[in-house]
């Protein structure tokens, strides 16, 4: 059992920066791959960024590829989400995942736990 719980959202304007964080409980936290994915209203929860269970493998959405950055701290059972240039389209609610699976890993159906979300809005 892993419970997630995130941190760090909140209201910037288009340009500015935001860092997420989500600490998880636990002892088996690097045995999981971690995601990043967001919801806005109306739409599907969709993928935004994961990184591998040692933190030497991240893969993005070609939407924020360039400008997010996806990083974790094994030792603080925690992973976090920099965000620079956001834009907008970048407002929705945020939430981190962890999966005990090697495939599909842009799935939300392929992570097991979930944290309750933070939210993030960006102003133009």
């Amino acid at each position: 059992q892993v419970q997630l719980v995130e941190s760090g959202g909140g209201l910037v304007q288009a340009g500015g920066s935001l860092r997420l964080s989500c600490a998880a409980s636990g002892r088996t936290f690097s045995s999981y791959v971690m995601g990043w994915f967001r919801q806005a209203p109306g739409t599907e929860r969709e993928f935004v960024a994961r990184i591998s269970r040692s933190g030497g493998s991240t893969y993005y959405a070609d939407s924020v590829k360039g400008r997010f950055t996806v990083t974790r701290d094994n030792a603080k059972n925690t992973v976090y989400l920099q965000m620079n240039s956001l834009k907008p389209e970048d407002t929705a609610v945020y939430y981190c995942a962890a999966s005990p699976n090697t495939y599909d890993l842009g799935k939300a159906t392929q992570y097991d736990y979930w944290g309750q979300g933070t939210q993030v809005t960006v102003s133009s």
